[in-house]
């Protein structure tokens, strides 16, 4: 056997062996947070557990609907807030920007993606809440009222504030990944739809975004999943009430917030195979919407493809 021949199995092997390591990583989480929270929801039962509202550890009523909504709905927002400024912020920094505004914009978003996230949650708590208590919250309540989205008090903590902060801390990471992507589109398109007639804006629309399309829906995947398990910074500001409210304006929590607040102080074993079914539960949801993103990245390549072929 030759050396080169060794060393190109050996270096296969560990490599090999780095992605065995992390399926068998998610394995053992998995495999703990069952052993761990089997017991307490046979006791519960599973659909009560799953689709109960009533979080009452005393009472030893423990059901996750609220903290799901919680999760989904903050997430959601989230998602829907920092896309497209994250998508316009790379197109700025790539296609649109002057250079003497293009480093100091991007030393910015990357200083944002450093700010660890109980700094988030201080800045909400000081600074986002009164701002949203007056004058945004009234100012939504008065003109989209007419929505179950915008009504009720304007307390400044909830739902709103969560998934505003999220939007905040998920922008960077998605407009980071979507600027890497949009400067790996190949400079003939661009030029090729400039020689055609195209203006900036058209080339841009009929161009670089749809070849980039792939890696931006890969990007927003990455800003859900960090939307998904945020703690500090949404336990901060969304209100920590296990209620089921279609008002954005009203308090609300998360699975990440729930384990956070409560797992250092639970001490019956109940309450504590409870806990650890939400963040059983809080995996399962990630994987879900992993595995959605990945069915849409795949649909958004392969049309991509056609529109290439």
């Amino acid at each position: 056997m030759r050396v080169t021949d060794l060393g190109d199995r050996l270096w296969a092997t560990g490599l090999t062996a780095v992605g065995g390591g992390i399926l068998l990583v998610a394995g053992l989480v998995v495999v703990v947070l069952t052993r761990t929270a089997a017991p307490a929801v046979a006791q519960i039962g599973i659909l009560r557990f799953v689709g109960g509202e009533d979080w009452d550890p005393v009472s030893s009523h423990f059901g996750a609907l609220p903290f799901i909504y919680g999760t989904v709905v903050t997430s959601v927002l989230a998602i829907v807030l920092a896309l497209p400024v994250s998508v316009g912020l790379a197109l700025f920094l790539a296609e649109m920007g002057p250079p003497s505004l293009r480093r100091p914009v991007s030393f910015a978003v990357e200083t944002l993606a450093a700010i660890p996230s109980v700094v988030y949650g201080l800045w909400g708590l000081f600074v986002l809440v009164p701002v949203l208590r007056n004058p945004v919250e009234p100012f939504l309540g008065r003109w989209l009222g007419f929505l179950p989205l915008f009504r009720g008090p304007p307390i400044g903590l909830g739902f709103l504030a969560a998934g505003v902060i999220l939007a905040v801390m998920i922008l960077p990471t998605i407009a980071s990944v979507t600027l890497d992507v949009l400067r790996t589109v190949p400079p003939a398109l661009r030029e090729g739809a400039l020689a055609l007639g195209a203006t900036r804006w058209e080339m841009i629309r009929l161009a670089v975004l749809p070849y980039a399309r792939p890696g931006i829906v890969g990007a927003t995947l990455l800003g859900l999943g960090r939307a998904l398990g945020e703690t500090m910074a949404v336990a901060m500001v969304i209100g920590n009430a296990p209620e089921i409210r279609a008002s954005l304006f009203a308090p609300g929590y998360t699975l990440p917030a729930v384990l956070a607040n409560e797992f250092s102080e639970a001490t019956s074993a109940t309450h504590i195979g409870a806990l650890a079914g939400l963040g059983l539960v809080l995996f399962g949801i990630t994987v879900l919407f992993n595995a959605v993103a990945r069915i849409l990245l795949v649909v958004t390549t392969r049309r991509v493809a056609r529109g290439h072929a």
